[in-house]
């Protein structure tokens, strides 16, 4: 719980939720999930499963100040409820505030992915932050078990909590089983680089916008929600002018995913929080040189095999090194071999599903 359900269409949460069904399916053990969704809107009978796994839906959004209800309400009525869940695995601390009371009430194992410094995302307001950093106090303290998907975000926990977390990453290996898809409709460059993120302040995309806006010769494509976040409407209207730049709405399909990274010759990453990143884990098997912002969770990810950048000109004199075929084919030999051998979905499922006793 504590995503926006299966399938994917959102982030990493509800990637990782995602492939743990599959792999479950596979296992054939599917049938013993539930996962927790928002009611899908204009919809009026909603799918009850997806490949065996049952779906229970809420009348709230899984996202911004709703996430808090949503993730209580739905922790409430599998703890307590008539069908009484074994164990509850929830990814975020929007709604683990409730955990003490749940550990002491109900018979669930309880089980949180952290997801970094939630609270320290500029997104969010001083009254907010305060309430995320309690959750995360509340959900290190009070869970069986606390899993970190970055070894800095585990270094972080266990210095601030005292308390060793388990140090699961995400898979990347799903990027490449899609078919290519045809994007012509898109009428992208032979040649360009690559960005894939949110529209948030912390994703650093106005920073990776102002290095390619001065230089014509510099095609880069953004994949982001542009128009949920007033930012992003924001960096749309000033940036999208410029003939290079292409600032495509988001993706969901994944064979028009596995075409846009396919055909890119560099991948720019600006996130600055969380932990290990889905959007950049799934790009590292593509064997393409990466540059990404300079921090812990960055560096960890890609093993310092990544080129670093911490501000517009300091990612903008990286660039023309990245695209020569010397250093690409090197930078992304290093990459696609830390993906193949670290970010594994069958190997992620595993130690999960081992935490939840499966």
């Amino acid at each position: 719980m504590g995503t926006n359900g299966v399938p994917a269409r959102y982030g990493g949460f509800e990637t990782l939720a995602e492939q743990l069904i599959r792999c479950a399916a596979r296992q054939g053990i599917a049938e013993r999930f539930t996962v927790w969704c928002p009611a899908p809107r204009n919809v009026k009978h909603p799918p009850r499963t997806w490949l065996g796994a049952r779906l229970r839906t809420l009348p709230l959004r899984a996202n911004g100040i709703q996430s808090i209800p949503y993730d209580f309400t739905s922790m409430a009525l599998e703890a307590w409820g008539r069908d009484r869940a074994d164990c509850i695995l929830v990814l975020g601390t929007s709604g683990t505030a409730a955990l003490p009371l749940l550990r002491r009430t109900s018979r669930a194992r309880l089980i949180v992915n952290i997801d970094g410094r939630e609270w320290g995302r500029e997104k969010w307001g001083n009254a907010a932050r305060r309430f995320l950093r309690w959750s995360e106090v509340s959900a290190v303290r009070n869970a069986h078990e606390v899993i970190a998907d970055n070894v800095a975000i585990a270094q972080e926990i266990e210095t601030r909590y005292g308390r060793t977390p388990h140090v699961i990453a995400y898979g990347a290996d799903h990027a490449l089983d899609a078919t290519p898809a045809d994007i012509s409709d898109l009428a992208l460059p032979d040649s360009y680089a690559l960005a894939i993120a949110r529209a948030e302040p912390e994703n650093n995309l106005e920073m990776i916008l102002e290095a390619f806006a001065p230089y014509p010769d510099r095609p880069l494509v953004v994949v982001s929600n542009w128009q949920d976040t007033p930012h992003g409407r924001a960096l749309k209207a000033r940036y999208g002018p410029a003939p290079q730049l292409f600032l495509l709405d988001a993706q969901h399909e994944a064979g028009r995913l596995r075409a846009i990274r396919e055909r890119a010759n560099v991948y720019v990453h600006g996130h600055s929080a969380g932990g290990t990143n889905p959007s950049l884990v799934e790009m590292m098997p593509f064997g393409r040189p990466i540059a990404v912002f300079d921090c812990a969770y960055n560096r960890a990810t890609t093993e310092n095999q990544a080129a670093t950048f911490d501000d517009a000109q300091s990612l903008a004199r990286l660039l023309p090194d990245l695209w020569r075929p010397q250093t690409a084919t090197a930078m992304g030999a290093a990459l696609a071999e830390i993906a193949a051998r670290r970010y594994r979905w069958d190997e992620v499922a595993a130690a999960y599903f081992d935490l939840m006793g499966l």
